[in-house]
């Protein structure tokens, strides 16, 4: 007898329905086992052939961590694009590269935490690099396009399963793990709600991970919008993924929950699935679940909800198919057609955004300074992959224009560093040193990679080594030794050239000069100009002074070694020696995307760091034809009065020399354009943790100044005419048409965009918003009709007296154009919609946060679990506005339901106060008790409301003269 094949389970039938598979092997795992599969690192289940699984691989512009990988322009550079259709393109490579990856090297996941749609709110956001733009539409539009472009189009089986970053209303490092973002319901349903909604109604987005701060008081791991909007918005299980570390600060910084057990609870009730904490080491959140299920806190329900959806991905991934799906077998790795599309999108991300008199194109025998700081760089970011192809600007300007019409003028500042006892810092030769690249082998937290120790560490000797010195800003250095390497510090102390790049979680290549008290006092960030006598040079990751021993330089407690600053070139006289020589001068500069602005750092200012302004103004003196490339993860604010040319790319991956060479010389038309607002000065900026960009009068739907660039500019080398404008109201949308024609003799991309306004709006609505755009491709004299459909939805607001969006009756102007401030066509629609009525207060009450207009509060968080309130910024005083407020045939009295302590003072329209309100301390903030006073009011007013001291107001209820209870 030969033995029978057991059954397929049910789990492994490719025929049954997703839901019943999920349904069988569900019920297959035993507790213990469900609870495992809570922790990012899901172990294997041998006994039903399971293997572990992870979610969570970086490929936010490319495979992150996990080795060599096409590296693709940072996010807000794929947002310069303005281009669906190639950024779909760039999702299909990255996708595929990862299941390539995957096949030989199983610590690559399939569940890739990509991409981030956080919306670039404040440019001084150190992790602006991150996301697309400004705008919602936009946002949602290029991060709706990357991740149809991971998923694939097979209709059951997914390549990868994207999790969008980092809900909701994050922009900010600074205390980014204790800050309360104040949301109010405007902001969130007309601005930061918008860019996750319309990418998950999408139907591409397997899951989303929150972020590390508070939004309205709460934390955003327990945050109930999870339930209440995220999972209303698809019938598809989606995977909440906690961001790293963050369900311990729900308790160790957040001091939220006094337990974990109890914060663990709360956040898997709330709605998050997978919980990355520890690492890989999963004991600690398994003890924290088994903890909360004996205390009562959760029930097997609850846990078995959250495995269900970490299955759910994994059976659209094709795991638990006959060979894995349809997607195993992908082994697209560096292929041409990859290479070549790194290339288009850095060609596509490139925005001119100034050229007086044509400077550019530059001519084919022009003679070419390329100078700065990133002339010969290729940048990477902490989420890239390790570069397997390069190109630099100087590298892409030798390939066009031939390496004897271009010559190179990095512009550092060339020193020697004397000690107190008149020997200088030398380097010492690395025989036999491998030529290694920080994480080239890959690694599943490049946080944890060590600097190099099989290198000499620096001594000192009569000659010492010339260093190549860069001030990025604010007082932060590097320095370079004559072979490339920069100075680094590894965990023995010792400082040895040992780094390719800046880099790591912890830069270990930066340093700050700080004069010794012995030589006067000054500033921290004073510029290294006036650093040439009496010296100590702390090591900024370390926070430690460099000091000299018998065995070697390291860093140790205590002073360091005093040094002397001996510059032996300056940059600024390089610079200018080189561009005096040339018919035209490049100056790249920018910024390093791990120095002064990056995750865990936000920056401090818009302007160019001096050294690099140094730079620019010696270029300019000596040639007056001189273009400005910026090469930077965010805007600047730079003075252009008397540069020529100035383009702007985010760093462009591996092909951004190339690319960069390609614009200049007029091989391809410049065709980016910008997705943010680039302000003129540091005065122009909202305070960073200000989100109500409603108030304040952020970004271009709100700015009223004057920006340096507006949203949405670009140049290009060719014309453009913009035609015949028109449109048509159909059923639920309008229909709107216009002709687009080339006027030039050069083949190039324009964007059109179409914006729309409200002309006599009853509230504060965008000067004008980005209704739909197209990158379109025309040849010389070509032209195109263009229909942009626009759904009636796109004209509403967030009605905050009826908690609904509205559209008003009355005009609305559509324009046309080729940016946000330069409209070409203009035609007014008048729309019917739904006039506006008074607030219902009698019966409804108001909700505190539903304020028409405020000044001086912030909104907290009613109770841990749900609702808002009300609070005075730093328990002084605050006002809140509610307007048309029916008071119907009268009311006798007022009540409150607040908490903690103070008084509220309420007055109508503006007169005089009609009641105080006194507030006894409570017994704590969530312990709400009720007031009330007498007052008399009929018909339509406004309400005002003086919040004073420490107390939260939740609402505001009302008793009509017959009546002698509050309606709440």
């Amino acid at each position: 007898m030969t033995a029978q094949t057991p059954p397929t389970p049910p789990f492994r039938d490719p025929q049954l329905p997703r839901a019943k598979r999920i349904d069988d092997l569900l019920g297959r795992l035993t507790l213990d086992e469900r609870i495992a599969f809570l922790h990012q690192f899901a172990p294997a289940v041998e006994r039903l052939g399971i293997a572990a699984f992870r979610t969570g691989q970086e490929a936010l512009h490319g495979v992150a961590w996990m080795g060599p990988a096409t590296v693709f322009p940072q996010a807000v550079g794929l947002g310069a694009t303005w281009n669906e259709d190639l950024v779909r393109r760039v999702g299909e490579a990255v996708s595929a590269e990862v299941r390539a990856m995957r096949a030989r090297d199983d610590r690559v996941g399939l569940n890739v935490w990509a991409p981030t749609v956080n919306l670039l709110r404040h440019p001084l956001w150190g992790r602006g690099e991150e996301g697309y733009s400004e705008d919602p539409k936009l946002t949602s539009a290029i991060a709706t396009a990357y991740t149809r472009g991971l998923r694939g189009d097979h209709p059951a089986h997914w390549r990868t399963a994207p999790v969008l970053k980092h809900w909701l209303a994050h922009n900010n490092e600074t205390h980014r793990d204790t800050s309360s973002s104040s949301v109010r319901p405007r902001v969130l349903h007309e601005y930061d709600l918008r860019a996750f909604h319309e990418t998950v109604r999408a139907g591409a987005v397997a899951g989303v991970m929150p972020a590390y701060n508070l939004v309205n008081g709460r934390p955003n791991h327990v945050s109930p919008y999870l339930r209440e909007h995220l999972r209303t918005w698809t019938d598809e299980d989606l995977l909440v993924c906690s961001d790293a570390g963050a369900p311990s600060n729900l308790v160790d910084s957040e001091h939220y929950f006094d337990t974990h057990e109890e914060a663990t609870a709360a956040a898997l009730r709330a709605g998050v699935d997978s919980f990355t904490d520890h690492g890989t080491d999963s004991s600690k959140t398994v003890e924290r679940v088994r903890g909360a299920l004996a205390r009562g806190l959760l029930t097997e329900d609850d846990i078995d909800r959250a495995v269900r959806r970490q299955l759910s991905v994994r059976f659209r991934l094709g795991e638990f198919d006959p060979g894995s799906g349809p997607h195993a077998d992908i082994r697209d790795f560096d292929t041409p057609a990859h290479r070549a599309l790194a290339e288009e999108a850095a060609e596509q991300a490139i925005v001119l955004l100034k050229n007086d008199d044509d400077l550019l194109p530059l001519p084919e025998d022009t003679r070419i300074a390329v100078v700065g700081l990133l002339a010969d760089e290729c940048k990477l970011d902490w989420y890239s992959g390790t570069l397997i192809h390069r190109t630099t600007p100087l590298e892409g300007l030798y390939e066009r224009f031939g390496a004897e019409r271009v010559t190179f003028a990095e512009g550092v500042d060339r020193i020697r560093l004397r000690t107190s006892a008149g020997t200088y810092l030398a380097v010492p030769e690395a025989v036999d040193a491998s030529d290694e690249a920080r994480g080239a082998e890959g690694a599943l937290d490049p946080a944890l990679l060590a600097g190099r120790t099989d290198l000499p560490p620096l001594t000192t000797d009569p000659t010492g080594t010339v260093l190549a010195l860069v001030d990025w800003g604010d007082g932060v250095l590097t320095l370079r030794a004559p072979d490339g390497r920069y100075l680094s510090v590894a965990d023995d102390g010792y400082v040895r050239a040992s780094a390719d790049q800046p880099g790591g979680w912890v830069v270990q290549e930066t340093f700050r000069l700080e004069r010794h008290e012995s030589h006067g006092s000054r500033g921290p960030h004073d510029s290294h100009d006036s650093h040439e006598d009496g010296h100590l040079l702390r090591h900024m990751g370390t926070g430690l002074y460099v000091s000299v021993a018998a065995d070697g330089v390291k860093v140790a407690e205590g002073n360091g070694e005093i040094f002397t600053l001996v510059v032996t070139e300056r940059g600024e006289d390089c610079v200018a020696r080189a561009a005096s020589e040339a018919d035209a001068v490049v100056v790249v500069a920018g910024n390093d995307p791990h120095i002064n602005g990056r995750e865990t750092q936000d920056r401090t200012t818009l302007r160019l760091p001096e050294h690099q302004e140094r730079l620019l103004r010696a270029a300019r003196a000596a040639n007056p034809d001189t273009a400005l490339v910026l090469t930077s993860s965010y805007p600047y604010a730079v003075d252009h009065e008397d540069l020529r040319a100035v383009l702007w790319t985010a760093h462009g991956g591996q092909a951004a020399g190339t690319a960069l060479a390609r614009v200049l010389a007029g091989d391809v038309s410049p065709g980016g354009r910008l997705p943010q607002t680039w302000y003129a000065a540091d005065s122009d900026l909202p305070d960073l943790l200000d989100y109500d960009v409603i108030g304040s009068r952020q970004t271009y739907l709100y700015f009223e100044g004057t920006p340096l660039f507006p949203f949405g500019h670009g140049l290009s080398y060719a014309g453009f005419a913009y035609e015949n404008l028109a449109h048509r109201v159909t059923g639920d949308e309008v229909k709107v048409t216009f002709t687009l024609t080339n006027t030039s003799g050069r083949t190039a991309d324009e964007v059109p965009q179409l914006y729309l306004r409200a002309v006599n709006p009853s509230v504060p609505r965008p000067r004008r918003e980005l209704a739909a755009h197209r990158r379109v491709t025309l040849a010389p004299g070509a032209s195109t009709d263009l229909t942009f459909h626009l759904p009636l939805t796109a004209f509403a607001f967030w009605d905050v007296a009826h908690s609904r969006h509205r559209r008003e009756p009355g005009a609305y102007e559509l324009l046309v154009g080729a940016s946000s401030e330069d409209i070409r066509l203009t035609t007014t629609i008048d729309l019917d919609g739904t006039p506006a009525v008074p607030r219902p207060v009698v019966e409804l009450g108001l909700n505190a946060a539903d304020f028409d207009d405020q000044r001086g509060t912030q909104i907290v968080d009613r109770t841990k679990t749900s609702g808002d309130a009300v609070t005075p910024v730093a328990d002084g005083a605050g006002e809140l506005l509610f307007h048309d407020c029916d008071f119907g045939e009268g009311v006798a009295e007022v009540t409150l339901e607040a908490s903690g302590e103070g008084a509220v003072e309420f007055s109508l329209n503006g007169g005089p106060v009609l009641a105080v309100l006194n507030l006894s301390p409570t017994a704590g903030p969530y312990d709400y008790t009720t007031l009330s006073a007498g007052i008399a009011a009929t018909g339509v007013h406004d309400v005002h409301l003086k919040l004073r001291g420490p107390l939260r107001l939740a609402r505001v209820g009302f008793v009509r003269h017959e009546e002698n209870r509050a309606v709440v």
